[in-house]
């Protein structure tokens, strides 16, 4: 079998053995290949005598299946292993960007709970690991005591945890309470409490956009910014997608042409670099941002005002 072809089937494997499911046309747009090819890589694994399940419209493969045992041992790393690694990583100056880099691609391939210990530390493990559980069980879970940041309420959500976002930090459910898929973070979870009750919703899981800044949102927003040497430096070491959307631009320029789910976290980046920013064919940011200096500039009027 040519490497290509084995590294697809890798990765397909790799997606049919998470913690989330996907349908045939999620699984040929994540791999960019056409249903015809999924298809024929999924029969692959019955002939190698892999089981696999279906779920609705939701494939997976069944990790009872022979020899997935040995595969999966090749795939993650043991507990032992996985404890010295990530005490290797936990040495390293944490001022140190490559930390943190370790610790994004090993959370992207390895949903282990001794790996999430290694990652999220204090009085926020425990719920990490029985979310990670429910995911592995499909069952929903009540989110106590959670925090909202908008509404500032402190209540109650019973969801469907199916999803993490880098290092533990948000994790994505289905909220039947609103009918739709939302992010919690979980530093604002006072405790998990997982129910007997499987999940009722999978069909309607799904990840939404998060973009190079780490926020999310249900619309779109096109900007392109022109980067100087400084601010192209910063873009890529505070949020290291962004080195995937950059291009150069003239002599010691870099464009960013992208899609933002919100417009704060690009937002707030642009404010502190003012200097070395040239913001181009985006009027939403430029109309966000002047309403961000006007309300900043009545709030400092009243400020002296009221000295």
């Amino acid at each position: 079998m040519d490497q290509p072809k084995l590294e697809r089937l890798l990765r397909l494997m790799m997606l049919l053995t998470g913690n989330r499911t996907y349908d045939i046309d999620q699984l040929a747009e994540r791999l960019q290949m056409s249903r015809r090819t999924i298809y024929r890589y999924i029969d692959t694994f019955r002939e190698a005598g892999f089981v696999v399940k279906r779920s609705g419209s939701c494939i997976r493969l069944d990790k009872e299946s022979p020899h997935f045992r040995e595969i999966s041992q090749l795939v993650h790393f043991t507990e032992e292993e996985a404890y010295i690694l990530g005490r290797a990583i936990e040495s390293i100056d944490d001022t140190n960007l490559l930390k943190q880099n370790l610790k994004r691609k090993l959370c992207s391939v390895y949903d282990n709970k001794t790996l999430a210990d290694t990652v999220v530390r204090g009085k926020n493990a425990p719920n990490i690991r029985a979310l990670i559980e429910a995911i592995e069980a499909r069952q929903q879970v009540i989110l106590c005591g959670y925090r909202s940041a908008h509404s500032g309420a402190v209540r109650d959500r019973c969801v469907e945890p199916f999803a993490f976002t880098t290092n533990y930090v948000e994790v994505w459910c289905y909220d039947p309470e609103e009918g739709r898929c939302k992010l919690f973070k979980t530093a604002r979870i006072g405790r998990v409490t997982r129910l007997n009750t499987p999940w009722a919703y999978a069909d309607k899981h799904h990840e939404g956009f998060i973009d190079l800044f780490r926020m999310h949102g249900e619309r779109r927003y096109h900007i392109r910014l022109v980067l100087g040497l400084r601010a192209c430096n910063l873009l890529t070491e505070e949020y290291p997608l962004a080195e995937r959307e950059l291009k150069p631009y003239g002599t010691g320029h870099w464009l960013l042409d992208t899609d933002v789910a919100g417009l704060a976290g690009v937002g707030r980046f642009v404010v502190g670099l003012l200097d070395d920013i040239q913001i181009i064919d985006s009027p939403e940011l430029t109309n966000y941002l002047h309403h961000y200096f006007d309300r900043y500039a009545h709030l400092s009027m009243e400020a002296c005002n009221n000295q």
